[in-house]
């Protein structure tokens, strides 16, 4: 992702406006997955209303991909510059119980699954929730 952040929301069809790119700069600020509270957290000067409006621009034009870690908030992570959001394009992801953030394990792809004659896949969802490594789970 080393090209201008206004090259790569026009090669997903998105305009680059002033609010947008903002928006795209503070979700690539993120060290793991974000919901729309960190993102509405982070941005206290943008209207709340203009910020879910371009992550729900941002998913369905295959910029970022969303995903349900289980805490009860959909997640977000930004997708990589050949991903098209599609079923094949789909990885595990991780949440820790204990720090509550979200990973992709972009290493880790889904398995195929056969699915009963007539029925059609359209998207899935694999989490696996443990111990990240990295923070003090044994803080209160």
């Amino acid at each position: 992702m080393k090209e201008s952040i206004e090259k790569l929301l026009e090669n997903r069809d998105i305009k680059p406006t002033s609010g947008r790119i903002l928006i795209f700069k503070s979700m690539k600020e993120f060290d793991s997955a974000f919901s729309l509270g960190d993102l509405e957290s982070k941005l206290t000067s943008v209207d709340k209303s203009t910020i879910s409006r371009a992550i729900h621009l941002f998913n369905n034009n295959g910029l970022i991909h969303s995903f349900d870690d289980g805490s009860g908030a959909i997640k977000y992570s930004i997708c990589k510059d050949d991903c098209n959001c599609e079923v094949s394009d789909s990885h595990v992801h991780f949440y820790c119980n204990y720090c509550k953030k979200a990973f992709c394990l972009e290493n880790i792809l889904m398995p195929k699954f056969e699915l009963p004659q007539g029925m059609e896949m359209e998207g899935i969802n694999l989490v696996i929730k443990g111990y990240c490594g990295d923070c003090d789970k044994f803080a209160t």
